[in-house]
């Protein structure tokens, strides 16, 4: 039988400056361990640490523009674009622009602090 998410959990992000997570689907709104879905809402000069996580992440960017960082280079994604950050690779994102960005991240398994291993 289907189920109704009728709301997310909001989660307090990791970074120099407040940003909104609302976890749709994940270990804290559902208990779903396999698949994390989440609305983000990023203010411009937000960044967080580098992380190294156990798991995918597949990010769409719906405004604004989302700085992607890895061992090797650089990639800015725009609204109507994507990004796959792969498993145990050191990754960090910001948001360097004033307007911030919106954007839906995927995380295969769900999102954990347990498995995200952000920088010291």
């Amino acid at each position: 039988m289907p189920a109704l998410i009728s709301c997310p959990t909001r989660i307090t992000a990791a970074g120099n400056k407040p940003k909104m997570i609302d976890e749709f689907i994940g270990r804290m709104n559902t208990g779903e361990p396999g698949l994390s879905i989440a609305h983000m809402h990023s203010p411009g000069g937000w960044e967080e640490p580098g992380q190294t996580p156990e798991f995918f992440e597949y990010t769409i960017v719906l405004k604004g523009m989302l700085k992607v960082e890895f061992k090797g280079g650089v990639i800015e994604v725009r609204p109507g674009q994507a990004v796959l950050t792969n498993k145990d690779e050191w990754v960090r994102y910001s948001t360097p622009e004033p307007e911030g960005a919106e954007y839906i991240a995927v995380c295969l398994p769900a999102f954990s602090m347990q498995s995200v291993h952000r920088d010291e």
